[in-house]
């Protein structure tokens, strides 16, 4: 492959617009004859630039409301023709055909008009681009003679050679090339996706509406689609993995929303690290399931402290004396903008945080922690902006060879749902607190178990392959904040073993799925307690 003939033709046709003129300007300057469509040769006529109407260029009119414009052989047959193929040429001398050796073109909106989750399904298929991903597949693939743009980002690196040497250069034509290749890869990869949304609501509701017996946990009211193609964007590399002998980056789904944590805009400290970036991630999902406002102190992606209060200066000193120990370095979430009084408990001595994901940071806030603290300079702190509340999104997680798919666990549970199986009912203080243990318990790691009082976690017991182990950690941890306090398990006990210590250190209502062959024995154990349990019919394990 060598230099590309001199660029004398450019054919544009782009839905974002940043930057085209000024890149049209110094086109035109260079003395390349500029070609266009629609509201793009109208945005750059409008400038007073020299521009073509490919209408005009082809003999044929857009059509369809713009469906049919750019779909025509003096068109396609001028992006494709190989300068060094005699034959080629000559059809173009025949046919009235001009070449192209410049084409820029960026696709309709797909992703931006689907991420509007009210968005109507005949708007959504007007936004599918044919005429772009064509121009922009010929022109790839003839990359040895064309040059092309498909981003705004690439106008300053092509205009730079163009004014240099009037071509460009093998190698950036490749690049582009395969820059091309993977954003049509990426657009059809949202088409397929939302096709596989709506068609996947489409079967709920069918379901819904055929009076079907309802859904269990053991069945999905979903279709999964045979193949599933996963598109990812480079965000940033990172130093390392979850260790320094491991490399790692940080990518992004091409459809991800505003608000998703990968879409965090970081206000200050350090570069984030990989087991940053999951500790973040897990203390955001638990803030956002508690009660306003409240905040979650994540260490080794489990809680170590949670709790909600009337103000947040409250819930963090609350949350941070879950566990002060395992607190010192970890990473915390809120659920509301942190203000001037969390802040300044933060900032005390003897106290030192990771990092801080939040909705929002008052501005007092952001000056009192990267002022105060000796950990200033290093503190991470990211917005997220508005939380919205959990929709089941599907979520993969990889394995060896392949992929696990399921919805996420983040839908509200309905505490109309539950039932009361002891004969001691809870009061509604101990109700109230039996939902904050039950929200918080999800996201400890199985087998969880959590005591919380008084609005805060006391102890927590995860990830241990016996669920007395568990009970017996979080016990030990809660000490003296287990009497009076609630205990939430995230399945059910498989014997009453776990009830006497329970009762011993103080607990006053306990609160887990139910569903054990031994279900009985453990009501039994509770009744003779005076305990109060409740069955939510729903397990939460996180592996």
């Amino acid at each position: 492959m060598s230099l590309s003939p001199p660029i004398k033709r450019a054919l544009i046709s782009v839905s974002d617009k940043t930057g085209l003129l000024d890149f049209a300007r110094s086109l035109v300057t260079c003395g390349v004859e500029l070609f266009s469509t629609g509201g793009t040769r109208k945005h750059l006529a409008d400038a007073g630039l020299p521009v073509r109407d490919v209408a005009d260029y082809t003999g044929f009119p857009e059509m369809m409301d713009g469906r049919v414009k750019t779909l025509h052989p003096k068109v396609h047959g001028g992006i494709l023709c190989r300068h060094d193929h005699p034959e080629d040429m000559k059809s173009l001398a025949d046919h009235g055909i001009l070449s192209f050796e410049l084409v820029v073109v960026n696709l309709y909106p797909f992703e931006k008009t689907v991420a509007n989750p009210d968005v109507a399904i005949e708007a959504a298929i007007e936004q599918i681009d044919i005429g772009g991903p064509s121009m922009v597949r010929s022109a790839a693939k003839n990359h040895a003679f064309v040059t092309l743009a498909t981003d705004t980002s690439q106008y300053e690196t092509i205009l730079a050679q163009i004014e240099t040497h009037g071509r460009t250069t093998p190698e950036l034509r490749r690049q582009l090339a395969g820059a091309a290749f993977a954003r049509t890869s990426q657009y059809d990869t949202a088409i397929a996706a939302y096709f596989a949304k709506i068609l996947g609501n489409s079967a709920a509701s069918s379901a819904a509406s055929a009076s079907a017996p309802p859904v269990t946990d053991h069945q999905s009211p979903v279709t999964s689609p045979d193949a599933v193609t996963l598109h990812l964007t480079h965000r940033t590399p990172l130093r390392y993995g979850e260790n320094p002998h491991q490399s790692a980056d940080l990518y992004a789904f091409a459809d991800a929303p505003a608000h998703a944590f990968v879409n965090a805009e970081q206000l200050h400290g350090k570069e984030l690290s990989y087991n940053n970036l999951l500790d973040l991630d897990a203390a955001l999902a638990i803030a956002k399931a508690l009660p306003r406002p409240a905040v979650a102190v994540l260490k080794h992606n489990n809680p170590c402290g949670a709790a909600t209060a009337d103000t947040l200066g409250e819930a963090v000193a609350k949350a941070w004396d879950g566990d002060p120990l395992s607190a010192f370095g970890s990473v915390l979430g809120v659920n509301v903008p942190v203000d001037a009084a969390m802040a300044e408990y933060l900032s005390e001595p003897g106290k030192f945080v990771e990092a801080i994901v939040a909705p929002e940071f008052h501005p007092d806030a952001i000056h009192i922690l990267t002022t105060k603290p000796k950990w200033r300079d290093n503190v991470r702190l990211l917005r997220v902006g508005e939380l919205p509340v959990g929709h089941g999104a599907r979520q993969f997680r990889q394995i060896d060879g392949g992929m696990l798919a399921q919805n996420a666990d983040d839908l509200p549970d309905e505490p109309s749902e539950w039932k009361v199986v002891t004969q001691v009912q809870p009061t509604p203080e101990l109700h109230h607190e039996l939902r904050f243990a039950w929200a918080a318990c999800r996201f400890v790691k199985s087998n969880a178990i959590v005591v919380s009082n008084n609005g805060a976690l006391a102890g927590v017991g995860a990830g241990q392959m016996s669920r007395v182990d568990s009970v017996e950690i979080a016990l030990k941890k809660a000490g003296e904040k287990a009497r009076g306090g609630v205990l939430a398990s995230d399945a059910f006990f498989p014997f009453d073993d776990s009830i006497g210590p329970a009762a011993a250190a103080g607990i006053a209502a306990i609160i887990q799925p139910g569903g054990s062959r031994r279900d009985e024995e453990v009501i039994a154990a509770c009744n003779k307690h005076g305990i109060p349990m409740i069955f939510t019919g729903r397990r939460h394990f996180r592996h």
